[in-house]
């Protein structure tokens, strides 16, 4: 196959697969910024072998991999520069954004978990990938994905406590 016509494949990948991509590493990085550099820095370093890749027939698979394996290595690296502020004690978010809380909870107690643990909830049950298909992506056996995933949905149950939802105050009558 001539390089242009690898360059191409790689092109028509890389528009079809795009939003899973960066779907799946904003889940592993929790912005949108670092998601995309993510998925770039990964599609970059996936370019540079697309031939082999390609004999492979599975380039969804490299891919992921890379990207999970460099957000693990960038998250060793960097410490985070913004410090989450405390909730305060202001009144309680409108129901309407009720749902939109509980998955912020989610995800901020997703990205406490270690980054292995993470990348295994993240793409068995964000990406819907099945145990064997987890376990190629990280380069591990089912086994170990069926421990991670077990031992980070305890956590996240221990942690993740969502908001009870809110009662209407009623006020009493005065009966005099």
């Amino acid at each position: 196959m001539s390089r242009y016509e690898d360059d191409e494949q790689f092109r028509l990948f890389v528009q079809r697969q795009w939003g899973r991509l960066l779907r799946t590493a904003y889940l592993l990085t929790g912005d949108r910024g670092t998601a995309e550099d993510l998925v770039q820095s990964a599609l970059e370093k996936t370019h540079r072998r697309w031939g082999r890749v390609l004999r492979r027939d599975a380039p969804e698979v490299y891919v992921r991999r890379v990207m999970v394996n460099t957000a693990i290595s960038w998250r060793r690296r960097r410490r985070p520069l913004e410090v989450p502020l405390l909730t305060s004690d202001s009144a309680p978010m409108p129901d309407a954004y009720a749902q939109v809380e509980e998955r912020q909870l989610l995800l901020t107690a997703l990205r406490r978990l270690p980054p292995r643990t993470q990348a295994v909830l993240v793409l068995r049950y964000f990406e819907d990938l099945s145990e064997a298909d987890t376990a190629r992506v990280l380069g591990c056996s089912v086994g170990s994905v069926k421990s991670q995933a077990s031992r980070g949905l305890a956590r996240l149950r221990v942690e993740f406590t969502p908001p009870a939802p809110q009662s209407p105050v009623r006020l009493q009558e005065d009966p005099a």
